[in-house]
């Protein structure tokens, strides 16, 4: 078997927007099932707010998260690069004041 050359980091991003997709599949099956039960039960009637808006809420709010992960730029490898860039230009920076 070959090995493949890949770019490490584009592989975790890949690797990323291919979770957040599976894991958006699943909200929408499951929480079309969720809301089904609640059209077809008798009892969703008696309740101020249908009990599927909790689940799909703040389950939501995680897909969102992963969603902005993925696709936003805000993983955590990008923050740690930005992080080490800035950390060498201010090494870099008191370097230069020193030999002034």
């Amino acid at each position: 078997m070959e090995t493949l050359n890949r770019n490490p980091f584009l592989w975790q991003k890949a690797k990323a927007r291919a979770k957040f997709k599976a894991a958006l599949l699943t909200y929408i099956l499951v929480n079309a099932g969720l809301w089904t039960i609640w059209a077809l039960t008798s009892s969703h009637y008696d309740r101020f707010l249908p009990w599927p808006v909790f689940v799909s809420f703040f389950w939501g709010m995680g897909l969102v998260g992963r969603g902005v992960a993925a696709y936003g730029g805000f993983n955590y490898e990008q923050r740690t690069q930005r992080e080490y860039e800035r950390l060498l230009r201010e090494q870099q920076g008191e370097a230069s004041e020193r030999l002034s």
